[in-house]
């Protein structure tokens, strides 16, 4: 769940415009350039293959939509999703600039009410939004509406590393000093400063597996990475 001074989606909403043009680059920064090694792993983990219709939730400035376009090829459509106009807008760019004779189209939505009919895509990823949203359950149930019965979605996140207390410590300390000291240059502080207390309320990996099963997928796994510190959450329909 996102923290207490962002709760309202209107606020989460703003937050991510405000933070869009310096996004991918502080990502790139604060992450050591791993995340983008996270991202490929969730793609290929998603089981999206050439010539399929493929989803990427809360696809912010476009990143795991475009990895996922490079794997469906000319021949299939990827479809980023995002409440934040400014990230779209981002995204919208890239893509033009990077694959303009692929089908990528963008949709300004709330991941809560996924607007396509059920069954609509082959896979589906979700690279750190599903603790931003403010119904977790109902985005696992929306994921699931929406992704063809057998296919499988990925969903990549921050998590805290539960009972390994020097990592635990460590995260907190990153996030805590490193990171806000890093947005805090471009006057992003508080922007950057939910992230810790986000971890707090988010529900462990096995907790999230057990409500991906409550609301229809058939199999869910959780596979933790960076000593538990980010996580993928496998589900299939």
């Amino acid at each position: 769940m996102p923290s207490p001074a962002f709760e309202r989606p209107e606020q989460i909403r703003e937050l991510f415009d405000r933070i869009a043009p310096h996004y991918d680059a502080l990502n790139q920064t604060l992450s050591l350039g791993l995340h983008q090694v996270w991202k490929r792993m969730a793609v290929r983990w998603s089981g999206a293959a050439a010539g399929e219709r493929v989803l990427d939730l809360c696809c912010g400035t476009g990143d795991l939509a475009l990895q996922l376009a490079r794997r469906v090829g000319r021949g299939g459509q990827v479809v980023g999703l995002d409440f934040s106009p400014a990230m779209l807008a981002i995204a919208q760019r890239r893509a033009r600039q990077l694959f303009p004779d692929y089908s990528l189209e963008w949709v300004l939505g709330d991941a809560l009410a996924l607007p396509f009919p059920d069954g609509s895509f082959d896979a589906i990823t979700m690279g750190y939004g599903l603790r931003n949203v403010t119904d977790i359950p109902q985005a696992l149930r929306e994921i699931c509406r929406v992704l063809k019965p057998g296919r499988r979605a990925a969903i990549l996140d921050f998590h805290r590393p539960r009972g390994i207390p020097f990592l635990e410590s460590f995260q907190r300390w990153y996030l805590n000093s490193w990171v806000v000291a890093q947005a805090k240059a471009l006057g992003l502080a508080a922007e950057y400063a939910y992230i810790d207390p986000s971890l707090d309320r988010f529900p462990s990996g096995e907790q999230q597996q057990q409500m991906a099963l409550q609301v229809g997928f058939s199999a869910a796994k959780f596979y933790p990475l960076a000593g538990g510190m980010m996580g993928v959450l496998l589900v299939a329909r």
